[in-house]
Order: C-alpha cells, then sequence, then structure tokens
C-alpha cells in the first residue's frame, strides 16, 4: 500500500473550473504545496501566477491546452503551448481533436499533437494528451493512443473532468484505463482523470499501472474523505 505522500507526489491538483478567482488559485497552491502535491494544473492564463505561487517548493505547474473541447486550430493550440511554456509550465496537458479523430481523420489528430510536442520538447516540457474515453469506442481508444506516441506525447490521459454527472459523460474508468495501458505497452505514461473521489479510486488506478493521477480535491483524498465536486 503506497503511503499518503507517496501518493501526493503522482496527484495533479486540477484548478480549472472558469469561476475560479486569483484568491482561489492561492489558496489551491499553498494545500499543493502544504500536503506535498506533486503538480497543480491550471487554465494557461494562469500558468505566470501559478508559477510564482509555487516558486521554491517541489511542485510544477501544468498548462491545460485547448481546453476543455479540443476543437480549436492547431496553429491555435501550439500557440497556447508556447505562452505556457513561456510563462512557467512544466507540463502540457492538451485535449485531443476529438471530432477528427472520430471522423477517421487521423493525419489531422496526429499534427495537432505533434504541434504541442514541438513547443514543448526543446524547453523540456512535458506532453498529455487527453482523449475524453467516455465518447470513444475501445477501439478509438487504441487508434488515440498510438496517434498520441506517433506526434511523440508523453502520456495519455482518459478525460477533461469536465460535465461530469449522473447520465452525463464519465471519467476515468478501469476498462478504459487498461485499454490505455495496454495500447502504450508502457511506452508511455497513463493518466487516469475524472472522478477519482477517494483514497481508494487512487490507489486502485495506481495499481493498474497509472503513473499520474488527475483529481480536483487532492486533500480530501490525501485524508480519506470523499472529495467533493464534479471533477
Amino acid at each position: 500500500m503506497p503511503s499518503a505522500a507517496d501518493v501526493a507526489r503522482v496527484l495533479d491538483h486540477a484548478v480549472l473550473k472558469p469561476e475560479y478567482t486569483d484568491d482561489d488559485l492561492a489558496k489551491h497552491a499553498a494545500m499543493c504545496i502544504a500536503r506535498g502535491v506533486g503538480c497543480l494544473c491550471v487554465r494557461s492564463c494562469d500558468v505566470a501566477a501559478a508559477t510564482r505561487l509555487v516558486a521554491g517548493s517541489p511542485v510544477v505547474v501544468a498548462a491545460v491546452i485547448g481546453f476543455p473541447h479540443g476543437a480549436v486550430r492547431p496553429e491555435i493550440k501550439a500557440l497556447e503551448a508556447r505562452l505556457a511554456v513561456a510563462d512557467g509550465a512544466r507540463e502540457l496537458d492538451m485535449v485531443m481533436n476529438l471530432g477528427a479523430l472520430k471522423s477517421g481523420r487521423h493525419d489531422l489528430v496526429r499534427t495537432d499533437i505533434a504541434g504541442v510536442v514541438a513547443e514543448a520538447r526543446p524547453a523540456g516540457v512535458l506532453v498529455k494528451v487527453i482523449l475524453e474515453t467516455c465518447s470513444l469506442s475501445t477501439d478509438e481508444i487504441r487508434s488515440a493512443c498510438q496517434l498520441a506516441e506517433a506526434a511523440g506525447a508523453d502520456f495519455v490521459k482518459t478525460s477533461t473532468g469536465f460535465g461530469l454527472n449522473p447520465g452525463g459523460p464519465t471519467g476515468a474508468t478501469p476498462e478504459a484505463v487498461q485499454t490505455m495501458l495496454d495500447a502504450v505497452g508502457g511506452r508511455l505514461q497513463v493518466k487516469a482523470s475524472g472522478g477519482i473521489r477517494t483514497w481508494d479510486d487512487a490507489v486502485a488506478y495506481l495499481a493498474m499501472g497509472c503513473t499520474r493521477l488527475g483529481v480536483g480535491d487532492a486533500a480530501a483524498i490525501l485524508d480519506g474523505r470523499p472529495a467533493v465536486g464534479a471533477f
């Protein structure tokens, strides 16, 4: 069984809701530092502020790119990535172009990812590709993983975590995560994200082979309390 400190280091704590304020960002950053959370994942407009807030601590800042739908031109994602890296992001969580994948436009999907990788790689910045697995078939999840690998990404990630509600989109599931793990065969890392609300959820996904977990209430998970909120 991993320790709380072990789990904290692989948590990506998300501060992504559109209504979050500067004060919210500061509060969440302070929590990450205090609890030993590995990564603070923020909106791209907040990267510079987040970087200042965690300066001098082991916490790294990740920026979301093309969030939450992924349906912008590749040039826009590349520019957003470039600016996030310049502002201090050490990781980028980009949303794949879901419609392009489901339309069979695999060249566009690969080019879209590769454009972000090209901005990140020279700076040693990691790229995680969000698949939104709840909207994909098993075969589409495999294809998405293969395209992310071909484009040079470092991780594949299940979900944005947005739109989670009863009867609506879901986040990570063991079935989707296993498909991803099998597809990448250890060549890429896998991040489970969306709907991870308890300590047992977190430990189970780590036991499967995930190396990162995206959560919205890291403190609750580390304390063994059910996390609050939709992420």
